[in-house]
């Protein structure tokens, strides 16, 4: 059975979108995943199908109906068939992580609900126990985006997509680290040389070269992974400039 996602939006002609392409439309063609779009519209209140009303309270914008959201659940999830995570796409989610993706990868699909506006009635949320994720602390003007990306980076890892399976296994965030530089010929570019390690064939000292740049990169750039890696190995040494000159 292949990957099946579903994607709860008012615009679902922006889905497959650059999910159609490459890596991920030709897995979509082998019947490797799946994907469809489901108009919210469709169960929208009245003669005009409106989905979204002001919010209690007062504020500017508009909000979503937990009616109509949770109507278009009802008719995209099975309760009795479908084990498929209803993921709602909010600012206020939880970080989206590689930990997350490969969680999602590895099971029987996905349901993205793509908020617009200012976002959904809290009700529906909880009454669906919807799980909220984010894709960084910004705010986009609406969920779509923020679905295609979780969608390209489920599907990059299911079984089949990429010709080497290592590809995934060994980048950043992979293993709680950012990934090391790469390098390819020239071996000589502009004055600016390959590390002369990578050169030299000999693969343990390869692989020490890129853990210790892996180290080096997140612990300059990504503190809060680099502590989180560190609590989670101990024993972690690390050689100093010096004795690696």
């Amino acid at each position: 059975m292949s990957w099946r996602a579903t994607v709860i939006t008012l615009y679902p002609e922006m889905f497959p979108g650059p999910l159609g392409q490459s890596l991920a439309g030709r897995a979509m063609e082998n019947g490797i995943w799946s994907l469809e779009a489901h108009q919210l519209r469709e169960h929208g209140i009245g003669r005009h199908r409106a989905v979204d009303d002001t919010p209690f309270g007062g504020g500017a914008g508009m909000v979503l109906r937990a009616d109509v959201v949770d109507a278009a659940l009802h008719d995209c999830v099975d309760a009795q068939a479908d084990q498929r995570p209803v993921v709602v796409l909010t600012p206020r989610g939880a970080p989206l992580t590689q930990d997350m993706v490969q969680q999602l990868a590895a099971g029987p699909g996905v349901i993205l609900l793509c908020g617009r506006f200012e976002g959904i009635d809290q009700r529906v949320i909880e009454a669906r126990h919807l799980t909220e994720i984010s894709i960084g602390d910004y705010v986009l003007s609406g969920g779509e985006t923020a679905a295609l990306v979780l969608l390209d980076a489920c599907v990059r890892l299911l079984p089949g997509v990429m010709g080497a399976a290592e590809s995934g296994e060994d980048e950043s965030f992979s293993h709680g680290l950012l990934e090391y530089p790469h390098y390819t010929r020239p071996a000589e570019w502009q004055g600016r040389t390959v590390p002369d390690v990578l050169l030299s064939g000999n693969h343990a000292a390869i692989a020490a070269w890129r853990m210790q740049q892996s180290h080096d990169i997140t612990r300059a750039r990504r503190p809060d992974l680099w502590a989180a890696h560190v609590a989670a190995t101990p024993t972690i040494k690390l050689q100093s400039k010096d004795q690696r000159s």
